[in-house]
């Protein structure tokens, strides 16, 4: 049954991100804390390789759809990668199963899981309508930020709070590139927070398991779940209910980021 509740769980979060590019460690770290008992450090290094393999074949079905602007996720890799490796470091300088650093680790996924649901919950109910297709000619304007350091600067806060916590490259990614990009649609906002996503969530996976922050037998039966989840969401992402999933997630995760406070 154990067995079983893991890769239901995992096809759960699969199907939500591939539908709305959020839920990955947002969703995944509180289940595998709350419900499957795993201690914090164990629960992040596993989640973020699950949400690297996991990502990586929604990428796939989407780069197939031609759905993943490709520059704008070079942008925010330009930040978010080197920001994973230095708090990589600072995480091996001190361990990652430090009493302090586990604290610090279940405070901050608490605050990351409250500043999620706000941002969900805001693009829900009072967010513009974003455009779901893009005219012919304004590709080159869509693919381009309010100004070129932001998403470097965006990047790096969201690399550092990924490594930390998981959470962040999901709803807060979709947040950001939902202000940086104004004008580019919904299905590419989605492909784009998921395709930056993998090579971030791989380097702070790796870096984790080379701390022995990683249950390999618990990942795999994860992923046995998420992979044919994702692959489903990304098949229906152009008719997602955008609003309604919203404010459901926004309020799982708003619960989740207080009971973490509370701990």
């Amino acid at each position: 049954m154990p067995e079983f509740a893991l890769i239901l769980a995992g096809f759960a979060v699969g199907l939500i991100v591939g539908l709305t590019g959020v839920g990955g460690g947002s969703l995944m770290t509180p289940i595998l804390i709350f419900f499957f008992g795993v201690k914090p450090y164990l629960a992040v290094g596993t989640d973020l390789l699950f949400a690297a393999v996991t990502k990586a074949g929604g990428t796939v079905n989407l780069a197939r759809q031609r759905l993943v602007p490709w520059r704008v996720v070079g942008q925010l890799c330009a930040g978010s990668l080197p920001a994973a490796l230095l708090t990589l470091f600072a995480l091996h300088r001190v361990g990652p199963a430090n009493p302090g650093v586990q604290s610090v680790m279940t405070a901050t996924l608490g605050i990351a899981l409250l500043l999620t649901a706000a941002a969900m919950l805001y693009k829900a109910f009072r967010g513009k309508q974003v455009p779901r297709t893009l005219a012919a000619g304004e590709e080159a304007l869509a693919f381009k930020a309010r100004h070129w350091s932001l998403p470097v600067l965006f990047g790096a806060v969201i690399g550092t709070l990924v490594t930390l916590t998981s959470v962040g490259a999901g709803a807060i990614g979709v947040s950001v590139l939902l202000l940086l990009y104004p004008l580019l649609p919904l299905p590419r906002i989605v492909a784009a927070d998921i395709a930056y996503a993998v090579p971030l969530t791989l380097v702070a996976g790796l870096g984790h398991a080379s701390l022995g922050s990683v249950d390999w037998p618990l990942l795999a039966q994860l992923l046995a779940g998420s992979l044919p989840g994702i692959w489903l969401g990304t098949r229906l992402i152009r008719h997602t209910p955008e609003r309604l999933v919203r404010a459901v997630l926004s309020a799982l995760l708003a619960y989740a980021g207080f009971k973490l406070m509370a701990l």
